[in-house]
């Protein structure tokens, strides 16, 4: 049984909450922790990954709901985050982790 575009996108926008809550989580411990833990930054550049599909995935089955720039901001921030993870700036990072995410969770609530 396939299962029905609402239920996906419900799916997908569940599955979007969850890692900003994760990212929200790991932001709590601050930009000391994320200067100093080199395996924050890894996961902010794996939450940047997992953000950036859903925001792919979301607009193209509902176009319509989801066509707000921002769902494009974050594919594209995705695809930047993937392809040239070696010259990623830290600093644009925490931003992008502490006001673009914050944002598109208002925009999702």
């Amino acid at each position: 049984m396939t299962e029905a575009p609402k239920d996906r996108i419900d799916r997908w926008l569940a599955d979007l909450s969850l890692t900003l809550d994760n990212t929200e989580e790991l932001v709590a411990r601050g930009k000391e922790a994320f200067d100093q833990d080199p395996a924050l930054p890894l996961a902010f550049e794996a939450l940047c990954n997992r953000v950036g599909d859903l925001a792919k995935r979301i607009p193209a089955a509902d176009p319509v709901r989801f066509s707000d720039s921002i769902w494009r901001q974050a594919a594209r921030n995705r695809d930047f985050v993937v392809h040239h993870y070696d010259r990623l700036d830290k600093d644009a990072l925490w931003v992008t982790v502490t006001v673009s995410f914050p944002e598109l969770r208002r925009r999702l609530d």
